[in-house]
């Protein structure tokens, strides 16, 4: 006589929270300031300028930026402020860094608004092995927003989890 096989993962009250459900769409590009410095590495201000005014800012229409300097030049706070006012009418969001900056930035905003209530009391394993650029910070962020309310959590897949919280009895 064959004993029926039971999934018991799929009759269980795991879930599974998948932060590549949360990635947002759109283009994401890299605006290297040192192009505009004198030698790459000296801010002329009259000079930088110049470059921002002339520079055709509709390119990062509805993309998510992340502004850096490739060169080791010092780069004062009102250079990447000016840089970001002008890229404001076109882009989602604009950071200083590099894209796991950028990256990091948007799940941050993200996870801060994700709404964690159908987590409660229950098991739940995050997702890992993204197929998109998800920054490992993200992976700390929600496990630490989603333990507030969970039962447990794990990582990984349900046929291999590691366990990473078990709320206190």
């Amino acid at each position: 006589m064959e004993k029926e096989i039971i999934n018991r993962v799929a009759q269980s009250q795991l879930v599974t929270f998948d932060l590549e459900d949360y990635y947002p769409k759109g283009e994401r590009k890299v605006l290297d300031v040192s192009e505009w410095l004198y030698e790459g590495i000296i801010l002329r201000e009259k000079e930088f300028r110049a470059y921002v005014d002339a520079h055709n800012w509709s390119n990062y229409q509805d993309a998510y930026v992340a502004l850096h300097c490739s060169s080791d030049a010092i780069i004062p706070g009102w250079a990447f402020m000016l840089v970001a006012s002008r890229l404001a009418p076109y882009v989602k969001r604009v950071v200083v860094g590099n894209l796991v900056d950028l990256e990091t930035s948007l799940f941050q905003t993200i996870i801060e608004n994700l709404d964690v209530s159908e987590f409660a009391d229950k098991p739940v394993i995050i997702k890992g092995c993204s197929h998109k650029p998800v920054p490992e910070n993200a992976y700390i962020m929600a496990m630490m927003k989603i333990q507030e309310v969970a039962k447990s959590v794990m990582y990984g897949e349900a046929c291999s989890s590691v366990p990473l919280f078990k709320k206190k009895k």
